[in-house]
């Protein structure tokens, strides 16, 4: 068969969720199945790259404004023609806004396409109302809110299967009345995200002063991450802790943090394109500390937590999940000083033993293996059997009848 992943935003290396996912679905799929994978992305300009079962199509995007890694898709059009070109069995769509409906409007052309949503950010409430609210005050976010629940009603139910990546997601989409839905926990590449990675000169190679805890966050430097918070919080640590800093990434706020930060032993190395200097920067560390109020999964403290780190967050959206009892502190949303009191409690426990078992914990419960097993052994073929019976065409969830163009004459016509 042919796969698609059809995303709206991305930033093609680093950090990012959405990128992380496509590069292990990726190696996932050539490496365990026999199928076609085409995955479409903004990139720089259009352009097609076929290698073996793998089909790469970039589609030419601008920038996101304040987070250059980031591009955005706008040209509708030329995602139609791609998947008409190729006519995939299944389409699994990655972002809410605009995509999801070039694939729909595809689906109504090729009736026997089996449509799959990933709902990987409650974004009505996210992004919609919390930006809403500080906006435009309370009532105004609230109906905006509103408004966004009822787009996503109606553009889900459109789709086959739905996946969440929470029992809390997946509990909102029930209530508007979404209810082909199941849950994919997502993973962690354990050997690249090691304690053994640790460099103890890492501190020094940033500048950074002082014997007490180096903390870090890696993610998006934005209002959506809340990372504004975490210098705050810094502030509030005692002046004798010894503390110092990273904040890894980029955003629209890098300009404000830095000026903010000025003369604190806080460093801002920006996005890091290299994973494997990602996880030394991780394992170097001692504490990962995040602001996110809304987490949909959290792949940047699973990572951490890879690395042994104990993780100092806030308990809402998925943190609770990913930080049980006895592997860090949460406090409330926006309390800086009930961070910087869980900082350093944290570091004042044994908060190596504490990191030890969370790296034990991802060793026991994720892996890119055990997400991709459940995602084409599980949700799949109830996507694929709900897509037959629509269809009308009784095939279950393998559609033999129907005419794809060959991955290997296109490439050869490239």
């Amino acid at each position: 068969m042919i796969l698609c992943d059809l995303t709206q935003s991305y930033a093609p290396s680093g950090g990012g969720g959405i990128s992380t996912y496509l590069r292990e679905k990726r190696d996932y799929v050539l490496t365990h199945t026999p199928h076609h994978l085409l995955q479409i992305v903004p990139g720089p300009e259009d352009r097609i790259t076929v290698n073996g079962r793998h089909i790469f199509a970039e589609v030419g995007a601008e920038p996101v404004r304040g987070s250059p890694n980031y591009r955005f898709i706008l040209r509708t059009k030329a995602v139609r023609d791609i998947l008409a070109r190729y006519r995939p069995d299944v389409i699994e769509s990655l972002c809410p806004w605009v995509l999801p409906w070039t694939a729909i409007n595809h689906r109504k052309a090729f009736p026997e396409t089996t449509l799959i949503a990933g709902y990987r950010t409650d974004f009505p409430n996210a992004h919609v109302y919390r930006v809403g609210q500080a906006k435009f005050g309370e009532t105004i976010a609230r109906a905006l809110q509103w408004l966004s629940y009822g787009y996503a009603e109606i553009t889900y139910r459109e789709f086959d299967w739905v996946y969440t990546l929470s029992e809390d997601a997946r509990a909102a989409l029930g209530r508007r009345k979404i209810t082909r839905t199941d849950v994919l926990p997502l993973g962690v590449d354990i050997e690249m995200f090691s304690p053994d990675k640790r460099d103890p000169g890492y501190r020094q190679e940033l500048g950074l002063p002082g014997n007490g805890p180096l903390l870090i966050y890696a993610g998006r430097v934005d209002n959506e991450k809340r990372a504004d918070r975490l210098i705050d919080m810094f502030k509030i640590l005692p002046a004798d802790f010894g503390a110092a800093m990273v904040m890894m990434g980029d955003g629209k706020l890098m300009a404000r943090l830095q000026a903010e930060a000025a003369g604190l032993p806080i460093a801002f190395p920006g996005f890091e394109k290299d994973r494997a200097e990602l996880a030394r920067a991780l394992a170097s560390s001692d504490l990962y500390v995040s602001a996110m109020a809304d987490e949909t999964f959290g792949i940047s403290v699973l990572e951490a937590q890879a690395c042994a780190l104990p993780v100092v967050g806030v308990a809402s959206g998925a943190m609770p999940d990913r930080v049980p009892h006895g592997l860090g502190l949460l406090g409330p949303v926006d309390d800086t000083t009930a961070m910087a009191r869980n900082v350093v409690s944290l570091w004042g426990d044994d908060h190596d033993a504490i990191g030890l078992a969370a790296r034990a914990h991802v060793e026991d419960n994720f892996s890119w293996r055990r997400t991709f097993e459940h995602l084409l052994g599980h949700i799949y073929p109830k996507a694929m059997a709900h897509a037959a019976a629509r269809a009308g065409s009784g095939k279950g969830w393998r559609f033999p009848g129907v005419a794809h163009a060959d991955p290997m004459q296109l490439a050869a016509a490239e």
